[in-house]
């Protein structure tokens, strides 16, 4: 019973991500027949796409004809009347409240707004619990629950009881892959210094890309398919890549050994190794962004095949439903190795970069 305790968490992952494919096109069959039916108009399928990758004030569960179920979240703005804390239900259907009001269109489409003296849409600071914002929060307790397991496990057995087995195995195999063959590796002597940072960005990016993909409440958050999670994640990156670089690091930036006249009187080198300080951390956030929310994306474009074949005829629609309910499930497999695969790759960049920092000076022969 008691290592049913260890993996519980994994099992409920793997149980929840078996039903993907099939909650996908629930849900989205439902939200679909209801703006049919209130719009009678065709599939609109950017902002199916769009409306379930992006972030919103509130967390759509499911809808049920016209009954929609959703998570209000608490909205934190300060406007120029002062601070405002309610409930995101006061804001639904393009209602205003306390002089707020959730922008259709424009600038700052989907972002909540206020009107300044010319009539203009202006943004207030907005630090609203939004639902990226709660995935994040709900994704960090999960993954804080399993590695806390996992040390309540070692802490409960020596090291004469054998290597541990089920779940806290798993994390352990895990571990010590990133530890010895990652960052051990690619960072060099100082590896020690970098391996919390590391192995936490590791576990963190895998934790949200995996809980992407359950369309389902707590699951269903794009959350490292959001820029702003994956730049600051790139940001520490550039930092501990900068501020710890060695003075050999930051001469082969400014004086590379290359042939004088690519660096005098025109620093052509010196010029393109520092914007190269740049454009590593940048390649980290794009890469990691685009891959998770690309897949997201194609699975939704698959699954709205459906309903956009609706009036093609039965034979169009049968057919076009069981290509794109196939493809769907192995886009859906696809993207549950392209979870893993992400996150080893954007922790074997980010030691690459630090190891590459920490290089000696080199001694002429």
């Amino acid at each position: 019973m008691k290592k049913l305790r260890y993996i519980g968490v994994v099992l409920l992952l793997v149980c929840m991500t078996g039903l993907a494919m099939a909650q996908s096109v629930d849900s989205t069959e439902d939200g679909i027949v209801a703006n049919a039916e209130s719009t009678e108009s065709d599939v609109d399928v950017n902002e199916l796409v769009f409306g379930h990758i992006g972030d919103a004030y509130e967390w759509h569960i499911a809808t049920f004809g016209n009954t929609i179920v959703s998570i209000p979240l608490p909205v934190i703005v300060h406007s120029s009347t002062g601070w405002h804390v309610f409930s995101s239900s006061h804001l639904e259907e393009g209602a205003s409240y306390e002089g707020l009001y959730i922008a259709h269109g424009g600038t700052y489409d989907g972002k909540i707004v206020e009107k300044n003296a010319a009539g203009e849409e202006i943004r207030p600071l907005d630090i609203s619990i939004t639902k990226n914002v709660l995935g994040l929060f709900i994704n960090s307790a999960i993954l804080l629950i399993v590695m806390m397991s996992c040390v309540r496990w070692y802490k409960k057995h020596s090291i004469e009881d054998g290597a541990p087995k089920g779940g806290v195995g798993m994390i352990e195999a895990t571990v010590m892959s990133i530890y010895n063959d990652v960052i051990k590796a690619c960072v060099g002597e100082d590896y020690k210094r970098y391996a919390p940072f590391l192995l936490t960005a590791f576990f963190f990016v895998l934790m949200n890309n995996l809980m992407g993909l359950i369309p389902i409440f707590p699951g269903g958050a794009n959350v490292t398919g959001n820029i702003a999670i994956t730049m600051v994640l790139a940001l520490i990156t550039f930092f501990l890549t900068n501020f710890y670089g060695t003075k050999a690091y930051w001469k082969d930036i400014f004086w590379p050994q290359v042939p004088m006249w690519l660096k005098v009187p025109v620093p052509m080198m010196p010029v393109i190794e520092f914007f190269g300080i740049f454009t590593k951390p940048f390649a980290l956030m794009i890469r990691l962004f685009a891959n998770i929310m690309a897949g997201h994306a194609a699975i939704l474009s698959l699954v709205a095949i459906i309903f956009i074949t609706v009036k093609a005829g039965a034979v169009i629609n049968g057919s076009m439903t069981v290509v794109a309910v196939a493809f769907g499930i192995f886009m859906e497999a696809l993207e549950i190795l392209v979870a893993f695969i992400q996150a080893y790759v954007f922790t074997m960049l980010s030691a690459v970069f630090i190891g590459l920092s920490r290089v000696k000076e080199h001694k002429a022969d």
